[in-house]
């Protein structure tokens, strides 16, 4: 693995995954493997999971982590031949290449605008690392995508599967803000990868691109589309149409005991408790967004893993 930005980057998913679940067995077995090493994580956006997780898992690897929020450093232009006489003071061309100088890998976390769907379907951002960077790349969440939450919801379901081709069920639920379209993207495209009866469930005119929804099922019946599901996937996004906008806030598409019967309960997190879901899945024993987070920490180190031992 050179990098990882996007989830076609694994070769193999199902040996990725086995690999994962080994390491957290014994998640130091490589601890000398990161030895001298340096991640870099650079946060352009808010993170929890992700900032924590991935920062332990380079850690069990023996990795230094240096991370910076990049509201504290100096602002970035990312257009070609601007004029930078307004409130960007350095260019992408000279950031990325100094970044590459005190790091071995970096990783990247930056959120769409909402605003402007061909510059951020552009992925101008992590394009721009890839682009001038002379080390590996990891993508901690970008416009369009999050690989790193995807590959860690597949681990989930991997482990918990009492079935040999389990029905996922994505959800879309009701949120007061925005929320961009890539856990929803990532978590589909993963799915697509694996043996899994996959559907997605929405409002009408709630569709995803359908570049990434393909031929995955779409019913707009929510309780029918949950019907004998095993694992139900919980997330908002906003319209992808009428681009960032949100038209639909009908509370009926929230999360209850009653629809997830006895289907395992997932979400990414954050959540907000009692809009996205009631508090009776979320604290229930069907509730395994726990263990999904826990799942975040060996993601991230099973792709630090393959980047440096091809380094």
């Amino acid at each position: 693995m050179k990098k990882y930005t996007e989830i076609k980057d694994i070769s193999n998913l199902s040996e990725m995954i086995k690999e994962a679940i080994l390491l957290k067995m014994e998640p130091f077995e490589f601890s000398e493997l990161g030895k001298h090493k340096t991640l870099v994580m650079l946060f352009f956006n808010s993170s929890l999971r992700t900032r924590l997780s991935t920062e332990k898992a380079a850690r069990n690897l023996g990795m230094h982590v240096s991370i910076l929020n990049i509201n504290d450093a100096w602002n970035i232009e990312f257009e070609d031949g601007s004029i930078m006489n307004t409130g960007s003071s350095e260019h992408i061309k000279e950031a990325a290449q100094v970044i590459s100088q005190y790091a071995d890998i970096i990783a990247v976390r930056a959120f769409p605008t909402l605003t402007d769907k061909a510059k951020d379907a552009s992925e101008y951002i992590l394009n721009s690392f890839i682009k001038y960077a002379t080390v590996p790349i990891i993508n901690m969440e970008s416009a369009t995508a999050h690989p790193l939450q995807a590959l860690a919801d597949a681990i989930t379901i991997t482990e918990l599967s009492e079935n040999h081709k389990p029905k996922v069920v994505l959800s879309w639920a009701p949120h007061p803000k925005a929320l961009p379209q890539a856990v929803a993207n990532s978590f589909v495209e993963m799915m697509q990868k694996m043996d899994v009866d996959l559907t997605i469930t929405h409002p009408e005119g709630y569709e995803l691109d359908n570049n990434i929804t393909k031929n995955t099922p779409i019913n707009y019946n929510q309780e029918e589309a949950l019907k004998n599901a095993d694992f139900v996937y919980v997330k908002n996004w906003s319209n992808y149409k009428d681009y960032g906008k949100v038209l639909n806030q009908d509370p009926n598409w929230m999360m209850t005991t009653e629809k997830l019967g006895k289907a395992k309960f997932m979400h990414c997190l954050p959540v907000r408790r009692n809009v996205v879901v009631e508090d009776a899945v979320l604290d229930g024993e069907n509730s395994i967004v726990i263990k999904q987070a826990n799942n975040r920490t060996f993601a991230a180190q099973v792709v630090l893993k393959n980047i440096l031992e091809n380094l």
